[in-house]
């Protein structure tokens, strides 16, 4: 049986303060701020703290306190049927800049997002743009 997920690509965190997360954020050694967009009254900031991946989101419009885990997936269908057979509660189905997503919940409570990456480059679309 296949693996269902590839990466670990993106935590997508919630933050009260954006301006002041990435401030702080940005100022971890061998930190780099990718993009810090406001758009609509909504801000998200993305960080690149290693070398690989994760990278990290931060964002004022995602609820609670629970970080997302945002995996890249070879086939959304499948990853996403596999879960919901394995008794996670789909949240809900998205658009995200990458590609089609769709958002868990574990039993546990855990937050999880998979992702079928089918626009590539669209992050480097974004790369140094700081409207805060």
């Amino acid at each position: 049986m296949a693996a269902v997920l590839e990466q670990l690509d993106y935590i997508y965190a919630p933050s009260s303060d954006v301006a002041r997360d990435l401030a702080s954020f940005a100022e971890l050694p061998g930190a780099r701020v990718a993009f810090a967009i406001e758009d609509g009254g909504t801000r998200v900031a993305m960080l690149q703290l290693t070398e690989s991946s994760p990278r990290l989101l931060l964002a004022d419009h995602l609820e609670g306190e629970t970080p997302v885990y945002i995996y890249r997936v070879p086939s959304l269908a499948e990853a996403s049927g596999r879960l919901r057979a394995g008794g996670w509660e789909e949240l809900r189905t998205l658009e995200i800049p990458v590609g089609p997503c769709a958002s868990f919940r574990a039993p546990g409570g855990q937050r999880l997002a998979l992702y079928e990456r089918t626009r590539p480059g669209v992050v480097d679309h974004f790369e140094g743009r700081r409207d805060f």
